[in-house]
């Protein structure tokens, strides 16, 4: 019974520790993403909404995770993004069109 604790808890501990890779790795995205549209990544708020299992090009099992941000061409105005990360990749991302401030 105490390995199956002391597995189960270094599981959970592993999943905490990537999870956190993981965002790290969203925040960074996000703001290379908002930098390459001239926009500006408010509040380096990028938050995980959706987790789920996926397969790869190779047809390896990673997990699939959606990650939600909001970013701002003038501060005023906030447009909600979202980009998705299989495993450690990018994988597809979203930018809502926006009017340019000139």
């Amino acid at each position: 019974m105490e390995l199956i604790l002391i597995f189960v808890l270094i599981v959970l501990a592993w999943f905490w520790l990537d999870s956190l890779d993981k965002r790290e790795r969203a925040v960074l995205l996000g703001a290379e993403l908002a930098a390459r549209f001239n926009l500006q990544l408010l509040d380096e708020t990028v938050a995980c909404n959706k987790l789920w299992l996926a397969r790869n090009a190779r047809g390896k099992v990673h997990f699939l995770r959606t990650y939600e941000f909001e970013v701002s061409a003038s501060g005023a105005e906030r447009l909600h993004c979202h980009l998705i990360l299989l495993g450690n990749q990018l994988s597809t991302w979203h930018i809502p069109p926006y009017q340019q401030a000139e």
